[in-house]
């Protein structure tokens, strides 16, 4: 009889001392449920976790914890049969507190027998991870964000490059043309050397969507009101509309000044919209809205925190799927029948935004419309400067590697009355201006294979001979000539294929 009275002190102490532990353990909801699924005991960390006191739930269904879908499609009950069954479960899921908020719950289900084997109930452990979820949430939509970011620098970095190559084809076409065009020539061969003009205009076209898309276009930048731009531009995004579709401007009182290229950022609008309306066939209305914002957390995930303006193109049309939306700034990708667009407009508004130091976003659901939200970095008002103007110039010393380019340039020199020494590098030029006296010009490709770069021949011309004037060109784009090169200030530029009018212009200015 002792012995039995001891075994028994000992089972309530050690039951005591199980008590005391489950109910000192705040980090984890446990509780006991019946074999019909009510709940029999209620530890510390479940009321922390879900809100209820012990008073309160003992008694109840655990079903009260999951979320109106979970019980109309009966997950409490299949989450107890599979433990009955199989004798532990472990879910992931949505769970309700009191209060009516949910959370993201771990959950494992344990069914507890006799020692004959019979059911007695069920333990069941759930822990809060919804932090966890978020952040495993947040790094793979940064992940997604980085790898959308390496692959359009990667298609940018070989569009751009293509674009050059394409650039000093076209230069010794166009070259070649406008000398032929200036000898005496049949009307058929005006004809066709006119027809061969424009094809190459077409040309210089795509080769400049495609370096707006890399973002290697050349850009006169200048601080604007994007409110006022866009409000003088209204009539003519108004005339996009069509019979069933319209285009309606919100005007903002507020100041929006930013720093851009204003006929690339009317052509990027203009190309939003006509986006818009071709995707509203059956009719609808297109918003346009700009809004000065003030952001603490990063606008889109490449921007940081800070003021900007937000530029918005809204429609009411037939939206995209989601494949389409991953795709729809990667160039020549259009889903419009063939013939109807290039696929080159969204990419190029990708390319100038982003070029230009903000960010776009696009937000699509089908049947309900399409928004696109372009950000750029507030900037202050400030006084245009005006150039000061050059004198004109008698003796061109021409440095361009390529003999093709360097022959049909001179002849173009020549035809507007400049005397024209050739060099075929820039080593070559800099020997030229030892020996020459009456060079009063230098017009170099920055880019050389051998030797010193044109852009070191002009900060060489400006130390040791500064009357010389200085005219830089190239089939690349700014951008990555600043980023290869350096800083090219107080160097004209005319980018390739340059016309006879740009040079002359370009000699004159």
């Amino acid at each position: 009889m002792v012995e039995i009275d001891k075994t028994s002190h000992v089972v309530r102490d050690t039951e005591d001392q199980f008590r005391i532990l489950v109910q000192g353990v705040t980090d984890y909801a446990i509780c006991l449920l019946s074999p019909a699924g009510i709940v029999t005991s209620w530890n510390v960390g479940a009321e922390r976790i879900k809100g209820y006191s012990d008073a309160e739930i003992v008694g109840r269904h655990f079903s009260c914890f999951y979320t109106d879908e979970d019980r109309a499609a009966g997950a409490p009950a299949s989450i107890l049969a599979t433990a009955a069954r199989e004798g532990r479960v472990e879910r992931e899921g949505w769970r309700v507190r009191k209060d009516g908020s949910r959370f993201w719950a771990h959950v494992v289900v344990d069914a507890i027998r006799d020692g004959a084997g019979t059911l007695i109930g069920f333990a069941k452990v759930t822990r809060d991870i919804t932090e966890r979820k978020e952040a495993a949430a947040a790094l793979e939509k940064a992940n997604a964000a980085l790898f959308q970011a390496q692959k359009m620098e990667a298609v940018g970095r070989l569009t751009g490059g293509v674009a050059h190559d394409f650039n000093n084809l076209l230069a010794v076409l166009s070259n070649g043309l406008q000398v032929l065009a200036m000898q005496s020539r049949t009307p058929l061969d005006m004809k066709m050397i006119e027809g061969m003009r424009r094809a190459i205009d077409r040309g210089a076209a795509l080769t400049q969507q495609l370096l707006s898309f890399a973002r290697q276009q050349p850009l006169q930048a200048e601080v604007h009101d994007l409110a006022a731009l866009i409000h003088d531009f209204e009539p003519m995004l108004t005339r996009v509309g069509t019979r069933t579709a319209s285009c309606e401007v919100r005007h903002s009182d507020q100041p929006a000044f930013a720093s851009v290229d204003v006929p690339r950022f009317e052509a990027a609008l203009l190309n939003l919209v006509v986006n818009a309306v071709d995707a509203m066939p059956d009719g609808g209305m297109v918003t346009i809205a700009t809004e000065v914002i003030e952001s603490r957390k990063a606008p889109t995930s490449v921007l940081p925190p800070g003021r900007y303006v937000k530029v918005s193109v809204s429609d009411t049309g037939t939206g995209m799927p989601q494949d389409v939306l991953d795709q729809a700034f990667e160039p020549f990708y259009t889903t419009k029948p063939a013939g109807k667009g290039t696929g080159l407009g969204l990419s190029q508004v990708y390319g100038f935004i982003t070029q230009s130091g903000g960010d776009v976003m696009i937000s699509s659901q089908e049947g309900v419309g399409t928004n696109v939200d372009l950000f750029l970095p507030m900037a202050e008002p400030v006084d245009a400067i005006n150039p000061v103007p050059t004198p004109k110039v008698e003796t061109v010393l021409l440095v361009e590697d390529e003999p093709e380019v360097l022959g049909l340039a001179a002849e173009l020199f020549r035809s507007i009355g400049y005397e024209v020494v050739g060099a075929s590098s820039a080593s070559e030029a800099a020997e030229i201006l030892e020996d020459r006296h009456n060079v009063d010009f230098v017009f170099t490709d920055i880019t050389m294979p051998h030797g010193i770069s044109g852009l070191e021949l002009a900060r060489l011309v400006r130390s040791r001979f500064p009357d010389i004037k200085v005219i830089l060109t190239s089939g690349y784009p700014l951008a990555t000539l600043r980023s290869e090169h350096g800083s090219l200030n107080g160097f004209a530029f005319v980018h390739k294929p340059y016309r006879l009018a740009e040079l002359a212009k370009a000699l004159r200015s």
